[in-house]
């Protein structure tokens, strides 16, 4: 057996070097984070166990961030932590707080800012036993890409009233007239900027396209508020198709704007309003999804609707070309909860699950989501799933865990 404990690294050809044990740190998170993280835990040491027995293992390196760290250390994102995780490459996170009145605007998009996390990855599957609102939430299998860095998540914003927010009218009047006569109070009226450059929305298809093609997806789909905001989302689709063009080799199909790559792969597009109809109406015809920060921000959710919530959701923010991963649950931190025994830890479990995948041991990701996957459809359940069915056993946290372990198979 090799103890060597080392961190994550990338190598020269673009790969990660994953050594048998490597260093992951991780965030407890807030509220209800320690109830997700004690369950979990076991679970995701006992799916590499199952899977590689003594031959590999994660050595985990709890790290501060959110209101522990604020009330350790004064700060809500203390810079250690980002160092941490840009030298180790790869972390997992619980939820976290976000100060209400001062502070950090958000810590998770610090999080992903300052480290460039660029694509927001959402896989979002139906697992059986699960109540949803909808008929078939079997046929929702799609995995969305959210841009990450840009939009109206920069948080570039002027507050009604204030100097700045006047200047900035000033000068729109004076250098684009025809523009400022737009706005209807200008007196009472915040301002909030959207940048979306070619090379956020290219690097963030690119990544959609190159994961559809590894993973044997049928189609990539843009979704986009392009006829209205022609400038920011509009170019979002152009670019979107012109990099499929230009580094894939796709050529035109139809009489439309979609085009097709040499295997199969179809890259089209759909406005965002009318692909919230469509992930109801038609989930089967959208298998990967491209699309901006706040667009994604709400498909996601929606999609997550679908299937049993976003307590069953997990999530990614990475960076593919310097390798950086945080892997996180997608919920809030359910302060009411904290400390009960009875918050769902499905999504960080899924989460987990991810970020094996992502470091190469893609066993032990199956072997876990078929345990979870086992232990739902026997109704072996949290509080906020037992609920919705009938004859389910309701488990605490803690319990719930076990029970995936229970249910593990190499």
């Amino acid at each position: 057996m090799n103890d060597t404990k080392e961190k994550i690294s990338m190598l020269p050809q673009g790969r990660l070097y994953v050594p048998n044990f490597p260093v992951i740190p991780h965030i407890i998170g807030d509220g209800c984070g320690p109830d997700i993280w004690e369950a979990s835990r076991p679970v995701i040491d006992a799916a590499v166990s199952k899977v590689y027995g003594s031959e590999r293992g994660i050595v985990w390196r709890e790290l501060l961030a959110g209101k522990k760290a604020f009330d350790i250390l004064h700060t809500w994102l203390p810079d250690e932590t980002l160092a941490v995780i840009r030298e180790c490459l790869v972390g997992i996170k619980g939820p976290l707080t976000t100060p209400v009145g001062g502070g950090i605007r958000s810590l998770n998009v610090a999080l992903r800012q300052g480290l460039d996390l660029y694509c927001c990855v959402r896989p979002v599957r139906y697992f059986d036993g699960i109540v949803s609102p909808v008929r078939h939430p079997e046929k929702v299998d799609m995995v969305i890409f959210r841009e990450n860095t840009e939009d109206i998540y920069a948080g570039i914003e002027f507050p009604a009233g204030d100097e700045e927010s006047q200047a900035f009218y000033a000068w729109l009047q004076e250098k684009h007239p025809e523009q400022a006569a737009k706005i209807r109070f200008p007196k009472s009226s915040g301002f909030g900027i959207k940048p979306v450059s070619r090379e956020g929305s290219e690097r963030l298809i690119r990544a959609a396209i190159l994961y559809a093609l590894q993973n044997n997806r049928p189609s990539v789909t843009l979704v986009h508020k392009g006829n209205i905001m022609k400038f920011t989302e509009g170019s979002f689709r152009d670019w979107g198709y012109e990099l499929a063009k230009r580094e894939f080799g796709a050529h035109p199909i139809g009489g439309g704007p979609w085009v097709q790559l040499p295997g199969g792969l179809v890259v089209k597009d759909c406005i965002c309003d009318a692909f919230l109809q469509e992930i109801l109406l038609h989930p089967a015809d959208h298998s990967v999804v491209a699309t901006l920060n706040l667009n994604g921000d709400y498909c996601s959710d929606a999609l997550a609707a679908q299937v049993g919530g976003i307590g069953i959701s997990p999530g990614a923010n990475v960076n593919y070309v310097t390798g950086h991963a945080i892997f996180e649950a997608t919920h809030g931190t359910a302060p009411a909860l904290a400390g009960k025994d009875v918050v769902n830890p499905s999504s960080f479990l899924l989460s987990a699950a991810m970020m094996l995948r992502y470091i190469g041991w893609g066993r032990a990701a199956d072997a876990l989501e078929r345990a979870l996957a086992k232990t739902i459809a026997l109704g072996q359940v949290t509080a906020d799933l037992a609920e919705q069915r009938d004859n389910a056993t309701m488990l605490g946290t803690r319990a719930f865990g076990q029970a995936i372990i229970s249910h593990l198979s190499a």
